[in-house]
């Protein structure tokens, strides 16, 4: 069997496991996973931008997933008139004063040469700026928090249609992506790894604390969808005679409804990204990248400037994972902080584009469906396998109750199983990169 064919035989059997979902679990929950699978398909094509393409190793994932989500508050979420008029004009003037303040600093580098006064001079800027910043920031900061925390506590968003956060989202990522490369591109892969794992903590935490922002762990909920609610459908002409022909609840059908929205909004980007990544692949500038990725010294020889392409590969990358991160908030609603998780959700992330195989786009989305959906049903499946296992157990068992209480673990050790298989039987995924393209 070709690699094409075998190919399709796996998308084959992922949609069979998706359609057994449905019969068994409901269509509501399979369209739920579907939906996530999409989006984690869309995540490791901007890994497999990076890593596959041009060999970057980004283990800041979920910095720009978090950047994306963020970037839905900013655009989407309702304005609180309240917290501007406590502290918006200090919020506004501490960000003047420290865009001054990196002006000034950026000119004194520049006229200054190279020696201790110069150094002494970037510390006394930047502490005054800091200083003169800080004694408006503070204060307001403090009101628009005050402002009914329970419910707002922060200044909201734009309050335009959240499909424009879409756009935004992956443009908030590339700018954090130019600034961190400028400065982490230049080292080693295994440094690279850790300054990009260590930059991604930075803004997860600053996420989780600027309340005035974010609203921080208290998450900001009620966010515009792109499609309509269940309520809307509900009303819709036609929905009871549709409910009537599929004999299915108004509750279900309604989920049904809106889950298919969705569906239709992410497969449409998923696959306009996967075109225009395949065209680039087999492009003279796929190739270039390719080669830089496996030879460094010859291609920076034969006048290409690694560090200009690898930082473009780094943009393009983080770009898309940040507009996966607007989908992921856009499809719950809310903006949950506290659920970014740099190191499990990177490590899966990860996973996905090493078992799918790395440096090709097919198998990377494969890779996102089928360890998303791994994920998704270990635990429920772990439990059936653990109350089939215990049965013989009396009722009351501690140890039965240990293993049922615990079974959520089974979806880690899932993961590392499927990862050590694949490394041993199959180190270029389930879709190996085509070489001579």
């Amino acid at each position: 069997m070709t690699q094409r064919w075998q190919g399709i035989l796996m998308y084959a059997i992922m949609a069979v496991m998706l359609a057994l979902v449905g019969i068994i679990q409901g269509w509501s929950n399979a369209l739920g996973i579907l939906n996530l699978c999409l989006i984690s398909a869309i995540m490791a094509l901007g890994v497999n931008i990076q890593w596959g393409y041009a060999g970057l190793l980004n283990v800041g994932v979920m910095g720009f997933a978090a950047l994306g989500g963020l970037a839905v508050v900013l655009v989407a979420a309702a304005p609180v008139p309240e917290a501007l008029a406590a502290g918006g004009a200090g919020v506004m003037w501490a960000a003047l004063i420290m865009a001054v303040t990196v002006v000034v600093a950026y000119g004194v580098w520049k006229l200054l040469p190279p020696s201790t006064a110069r150094a002494w001079a970037l510390v006394a800027v930047a502490a005054v700026g800091s200083v003169v910043a800080g004694g408006f920031y503070f204060p307001a900061t403090d009101a628009i928090e005050a402002v009914d925390p329970s419910l707002q506590g922060y200044l909201g968003g734009l309050g335009l249609p959240v499909l424009v956060a879409w756009v935004v989202a992956p443009l908030l990522a590339a700018a954090a992506a130019w600034f961190i490369g400028k400065i982490a591109l230049g080292l080693r892969a295994d440094y690279l790894a850790i300054a990009t794992l260590g930059i991604s903590e930075i803004v997860v935490v600053t996420i989780k604390n600027e309340e005035w922002l974010t609203r921080g762990v208290k998450n900001v909920v009620g966010l515009p969808r792109p499609v309509p609610t269940e309520m809307e459908v509900r009303v819709m002409s036609g929905f009871d005679r549709l409910v009537a022909w599929t004999g299915l609840s108004v509750n279900e059908l309604s989920s049904i409804v809106v889950k298919l929205g969705y569906t239709a909004l992410f497969a449409a980007i998923l696959c306009a990204l996967l075109f225009l990544f395949q065209l680039a692949l087999h492009s003279p500038w796929g190739r270039m990248m390719r080669a830089i990725r496996d030879n460094e010294i010859a291609a920076s020889a034969m006048g290409k400037n690694v560090t200009r392409m690898h930082l473009k590969v780094f943009i393009i990358g983080s770009a898309i994972v940040g507009l996966a991160g607007a989908m992921l908030v856009t499809l719950d609603g809310q903006f949950t902080p506290g659920g970014y998780q740099p190191l499990r959700y990177t490590f899966l992330i990860w996973v996905m584009v090493i078992v799918g195989g790395s440096g090709n786009n097919w198998g990377s989305v494969f890779g996102g469906f089928l360890i998303w959906f791994c994920w998704v049903q270990a635990e429920p499946v772990g439990v059936w396998l653990l109350e089939s296992a215990t049965a013989w157990l009396p009722d009351g068992s501690g140890l039965r109750a240990h293993l049922l209480n615990n079974a959520s673990q089974i979806r880690l050790v899932l993961m590392g199983a499927i990862l050590l298989v694949a490394l041993r039987f199959m180190p270029r995924g389930l879709f190996p990169e085509k070489t001579g393209v």
